[in-house]
């Protein structure tokens, strides 16, 4: 059988002899350490902790409250049960004891079975202390990598559900991929101007950038002959393709009502789903919103949404240059985006175009 291991116990007192009498008394049960200084105390506390200081308190250059003040101060030493042992014996001696963080004040002369009593139930206090803490320490990691495993699962389903709507166009590729990152570059350029710093926080842009793959998953309610048709659309086509918004809106209302609460990733979605097709002049749709009427969340994957259709290759059309998308990007500043987008987008082109080649689409 293994024995376990004895806990270690700090005496600190000036007199050798009472140094003596607590060897006798403790250390049947107890590894005993001995100290005849404040000083000296510290130097062994600091190379290797004690389960339990025993602290006299009248001791030249230091005295034993000094000690537990310094020891109560620092974090690697504030949780040490400290026990005052000495011949102090009035009530105010033991009360600016107690208030300097000690758990006990013994005094002198000892009594033995007292004495063992007291360290050992401080012992047993400090272990259970211990473990709570230790107990609370490893509930909190489990709590932050489920909170992790649940936000990768959240973000692979968004981009699932995202994909499922744009499988049905094979020329889009890693559109998703891009425009979320777009997305997240462009918040976080517009965060930096005072108008916007306490509106896009980090935790905002995270939930616009895991919302940003649901922009088109209303096109699933779109028939494929309009959907993959390779000419102009005629005016009544454009009708229903236009009402994919009001499909991707109403997807997400669907799935927002199947949940107890209100995910900021889900209204940004429903926000993008159904107003990215908005312009700033008020030519847009579904409702021909117009300037700051069009949710931010919005305006910032109309950004994103067009400078990657430029970019890309369609079946009515070639792919446009990253210098050519800018352009035409820049030229509807104040008409098809907010002009404020716009300019911040004008400073962080370079980093679009690094998204693009990131994200490439194979073929």
């Amino acid at each position: 059988m293994v024995e376990s291991k004895k806990a270690t116990i700090l005496a600190v007192d000036d007199t050798a002899t009472n140094i003596e009498v607590v060897k006798g008394v403790l250390s049947d049960d107890y590894l005993i350490q001995a100290a005849l200084s404040g000083k000296v105390a510290l130097k062994i506390i600091s190379k290797r902790k004690p389960d339990l200081i025993l602290l006299d308190v009248m001791m030249p250059e230091m005295d034993g409250y000094e000690v537990c003040q310094h020891l109560k101060s620092h974090e690697d030493t504030k949780d040490i049960p400290v026990i005052f042992l000495t011949a102090k014996v009035q009530e105010e001696d033991e009360t600016k004891g107690l208030a300097l963080g000690a758990v006990d004040y013994i005094t002198k002369p000892i009594s033995p079975a007292i004495l063992k009593e007291r360290v050992k139930n401080h012992l047993l206090l400090k272990a259970s202390r211990d473990l709570v803490q230790r107990q609370n320490e490893i509930l909190e990691e489990r709590v932050i990598e489920r909170t992790k495993q649940l936000a990768e699962i959240q973000d692979v389903a968004m981009v699932a559900m995202g994909a499922l709507a744009e499988s049905r166009d094979p020329e889009t590729g890693n559109h998703i991929r891009r425009t979320q990152h777009y997305v997240k570059a462009l918040a976080k350029a517009m965060a930096t101007k005072p108008a916007f710093e306490q509106i896009l926080t980090p935790e905002v842009i995270t939930a616009m950038y895991k919302s940003a793959p649901l922009h088109d998953i209303g096109k699933v309610g779109i028939p494929d002959s309009i959907l993959l048709k390779p000419g102009k659309l005629t005016d009544e086509e454009f009708e229903i393709m236009k009402k994919h918004t009001t499909y991707g809106r109403d997807a997400i209302s669907a799935a927002e009502q199947t949940m107890d609460i209100s995910d900021n990733f889900l209204v940004f979605a429903k926000e993008i789903a159904y107003s990215h097709q908005e312009k700033w002049d008020g030519s847009g749709y579904p409702e021909g919103l117009a300037g700051e009427d069009i949710p931010l969340s919005a305006r910032l994957m109309a950004v994103a949404d067009v400078y990657d259709a430029l970019i890309s290759k369609r079946v009515y059309k070639p792919a446009f240059t990253h210098e050519k998308a800018v352009s035409i990007i820049s030229e509807g500043r104040g008409s098809h985006f907010d002009p404020i987008m716009v300019d911040c987008f004008m400073e962080i082109t370079q980093e679009f175009d690094n998204i693009a080649k990131k994200f490439l689409d194979e073929g």
